[in-house]
């Protein structure tokens, strides 16, 4: 009988100690809770978690990451998984990654924030037709005294002869007086070599005349034989910055004025295209379709504001139309932060507003001309068919 007294009071005793044990680290683990809560809640509001924060720290991640917690929940999903991915990826790999932004499979990571000048290549490059980082867009920074040297300049018999053509509109859906597309360069004095006979220098590729504005009054052109109603401005930032004491890196201060001055001036303003000549060469701006060869064109988007996700929907929309209908003609949509640019490029100021290169220092007008009227072209069915589902609500 006193045995099992004292058993039933050994056993009672573990019990106790268990349950003390346990109550233990729940106090700990509430306290340490509270605590962290405590901190969050009080520490300064430039130093709390944000949910951008949370989605750059996310974005780190490998996407198969999230997949593989789904298929956790419903085995089902992992016939979707390609043959031999099916493998959730190794928690040490994905630690080292988190805790040192250096991706394994990808060098940028790395050597991007270690070698100077290689930042550009820390960008998103989506939607491409391949990922090719040599592909990337190169822009220009020459002085400003360059930009305004006189040079000579020359256009072909034929490329004048198409910019004196006038078409009647092609399309029975009109915008009437309304200009509903706005057109402007800040980079326009960016011009072409092969229009430039005393000039090898890619960087000093520029001219006052012969330059990319002849592109925006082509794309024009191809808009209003489609009914839409386009403004091309013509101001010439690169005379302007001279006149304001402002260098060449702060052409999108001096265009961000003129941008404004047209959203305040006309209010029927859908979409807003800046267009822009890459410092790329001839085999990475130029795509042969068909026997004819088009300048490729690239979309920028600036994520450097808040507000860039509609202005990156219609940029992927308008790549996956010209894919459709022109194959390699659109290199893709590019991603740009502040690290490597502007980050911004005056698009915060309207909706829709698309940062577009056309070309390179080495294509033709004749091929630029073909890839503004093949832009327009899909544009036009692109604006018509948001028109329709816009009337139909």
């Amino acid at each position: 009988m006193a045995s099992c007294i004292f058993m039933k009071k050994n056993n009672w005793s573990k019990i106790v100690q268990t349950f003390s044990r346990r109550s233990g680290i729940y106090i700990v683990f509430f306290v340490s809770i509270f605590l962290l809560i405590s901190v969050l809640t009080a520490v300064q509001p430039a130093y709390r978690f944000s949910s951008d924060m949370l989605s750059n720290w996310t974005k780190e991640m490998d996407s198969t990451i999230f997949y593989h917690l789904i298929t956790m929940e419903n085995r089902a999903y992992e016939q979707s998984f390609p043959e031999g991915e099916a493998e959730i990826p190794k928690l040490s790999g994905l630690f080292f990654e988190l805790t040192s932004n250096v991706k394994p499979t990808d060098p940028r990571s790395l050597f991007g924030n270690e070698i100077p000048g290689f930042a550009i290549f820390d960008n998103q490059l989506l939607m491409a037709s391949d990922n090719d980082f040599t592909h990337f867009p190169i822009e220009s920074n020459p002085p400003l005294e360059e930009v305004l040297r006189d040079r000579e300049a020359v256009l072909t018999e034929e490329e004048e002869a198409e910019e004196d053509t006038e078409e009647e509109i092609e399309n029975e859906q009109t915008t009437g007086d309304r200009d509903v597309v706005f057109i402007y360069n800040t980079h326009n004095r960016e011009s072409f070599l092969p229009h430039l006979p005393n000039e090898t220098n890619p960087d000093a590729a520029m001219h006052g005349e012969i330059n990319i504005t002849k592109v925006s009054d082509r794309l024009a052109e191809g808009l209003e034989r489609k009914g839409i109603g386009t403004q091309v401005d013509k101001t010439d930032i690169g005379e302007l910055l001279n006149e304001l004491g402002m260098g060449y890196n702060q052409s999108y201060e001096a265009s961000r004025d003129v941008v404004e001055e047209a959203v305040a001036g006309n209010q029927e303003i859908q979409y807003m295209f800046d267009l822009h000549r890459d410092a790329l060469r001839r085999d990475k701006t130029t795509q042969t379709i068909e026997g004819e060869d088009y300048a490729k064109i690239l979309f920028v988007i600036g994520t450097g504001h808040p507000d860039y996700e509609n202005n990156l929907k219609v940029a992927t929309e308008l790549h996956a139309l010209i894919e459709e209908a022109y194959p390699g003609m659109s290199r893709g949509v590019f991603q740009k932060d502040g690290s490597s640019g502007n980050g911004i490029y005056n698009q915060d100021l309207a909706e829709n507003a698309l940062l577009i290169e056309f070309g390179g220092v080495d294509n033709t007008m004749e091929e630029l001309y073909r890839s503004a009227d093949a832009l327009a072209e899909v544009f036009s069915e692109y604006y018509w068919d948001a028109e329709a589902v816009q009337s139909n609500q």
